[in-house]
């Protein structure tokens, strides 16, 4: 029987390269991050035509009174029938419904000016498909939407305000959520999954579904009713240097979902939910349809939030690899937003999910008072579910974290018939820390060169 190199150097003890090693020494893992140079050369940010068409000669005004929705449609459709450019929003309140971008639209909001979206859920229909915490229906189209576009940014120092805050939205708190769950449980098919009138489904407040090539720069997004920054099954994004303001409801900052070669860069984040979240679909519907997240880069953000700061899940049933985090503070003094994070890294998922969860790193990333667990990876997300779809959660790594305030360093909890496999915490510091570690089913964790509280983890 003839031996491959790499066979041959395994029973042998030589390295690929034909090196002699000494007897029990291993090699070293692969460093990770070696990819990520690969990865943002494949990001690109749109370009468009240098064209303006100023939503104002289209019939706006900017008195925060009059609903503008007719005249947005009508300056978007215009650019994009004459070939793309620039859709300017000038200084003032512009009250609107629903937007609708198309490709090679860039929407471009003038510092000083603000796009304040109607609270009237009418100003929302039709209908339109979406992805509503993971499960594909037809609900209220998002405040701002495109729909299998291409080439379309949100640019400028402008602010988009949800205005959601109290009112019709906040009052309709979960809505129907536990029938539409059904439904994606039971595979009742999509078209048949009518939300709307009556069922009360917040929509989020940007979503880009099916879309490529996109980019969202400079502006604040607050207030949403939902998620603030969703994209769906979305590839070639940029997001950078925005602020997302959503301590009202469920407000994620950045939702990735079932989306790929991601660049998220220079932002901040004051939600009441997780900061940028990595997700792939819900349960038996997440698994149907099978697309994972991939590719995701994020870097020196600054994150104040109600739970994660880079969060993976819960609905990830669809699959999650290769997401990197780096530079990022957590709890900033000179941006300490309305809630503390409650975990920088927050994995979370269960028995109901299924899915594989492969390759999530952190680096260098730092800050203070945690609210509860630094790291919290755990597959007992919601009690851990029922429905025997073992998810799996491989190749964890932290590098040179400081945190200066937290409940625990490090919980990692698999279950007993699925592991958690192979993490690794190395040149890492946790101070200010209140409780031991909580390690259950965890093969191959590794803390190397990395203190709590001064004392080297057993």
């Amino acid at each position: 029987m003839s031996l491959s190199r790499r066979d041959f150097a395994r029973v042998s003890g030589l390295t690929a390269a034909g090196l002699l090693l000494p007897a029990g020494v291993a090699t070293a893992a692969p460093d990770p991050w070696r990819e990520v140079p690969l990865i943002l050369a494949r990001i690109c940010p749109p370009r468009f035509r240098r064209k303006d068409y100023d939503v104002t000669a289209f019939g706006a005004k900017s008195d925060g009174i009059t609903k503008n929705t007719e005249a947005f449609h009508k300056a978007i459709t215009t650019c994009h029938n004459a070939g793309g450019g620039r859709v300017v929003v000038p200084p003032g309140t512009f009250l609107t419904g629903g937007v609708r971008l198309l490709s090679d639209v860039e929407l471009h909001v003038s510092e000083g000016a603000t796009i304040k979206f109607s609270t009237d859920p009418d100003d929302y229909l039709p209908l339109v498909l979406t992805r509503w915490e993971g499960t594909l229906c037809h609900n209220y189209q998002p405040f701002i939407y495109a729909f299998e576009q291409k080439n379309v940014a949100i640019t400028g120092r402008g602010t988009l305000d949800g205005d959601a805050v109290s009112g019709k939205w906040a009052s309709w708190g979960a809505g129907s959520t536990a029938l539409l769950r059904q439904w994606g449980e039971d595979g009742v098919p999509v078209e048949e999954r009518i939300m709307g009138v009556g069922k009360n489904m917040r929509p989020n407040m940007i979503q880009f579904f099916r879309c490529r090539n996109l980019l969202v720069e400079d502006v604040l997004i607050k207030n949403p009713a939902m998620w603030s920054l969703h994209f769906v099954f979305s590839q070639n994004i940029t997001v950078r240097r925005i602020e997302i303001y959503s301590t009202n409801s469920q407000g994620d900052g950045v939702d990735l979902d079932s989306s790929s070669y991601a660049h998220v860069h220079d932002s901040k984040f004051n939600t009441n939910d997780d900061c940028v979240v990595v997700k792939s679909g819900r349960d038996a519907d997440g698994r149907r349809v099978g697309i994972p997240s991939t590719h995701i880069v994020v870097e020196r953000c600054k994150f104040s939030g109600r739970w994660g700061g880079i969060t993976i899940g819960s609905e990830m049933s669809g699959g999650v690899r290769k997401v990197f985090c780096r530079d990022c503070e957590i709890n900033a003094p000179d941006y300490p937003g309305r809630y503390p994070v409650k975990h920088a890294l927050y994995v979370k998922t269960n028995q109901d999910r299924g899915g594989v969860i492969d390759g999530v790193h952190l680096r260098n990333v730092f800050g203070q008072n945690v609210e509860r667990e630094v790291l919290f990876v755990s597959m007992y997300y919601q009690n851990g579910g029922t429905k025997g779809f073992f998810p799996r959660i491989d190749n964890l790594t932290i590098d040179r974290m400081r945190i200066n305030g937290g409940k625990v360093a490090a919980t990692f909890r698999g279950f007993p018939q699925q592991h958690i496999r192979n993490v690794r915490i190395t040149n890492s510091t946790f101070t200010g820390i209140t409780a031991p570690n909580l390690i259950e089913h965890t093969d191959g964790l590794v803390f190397r060169n990395t203190t709590i509280n001064g004392v080297v983890p057993a």
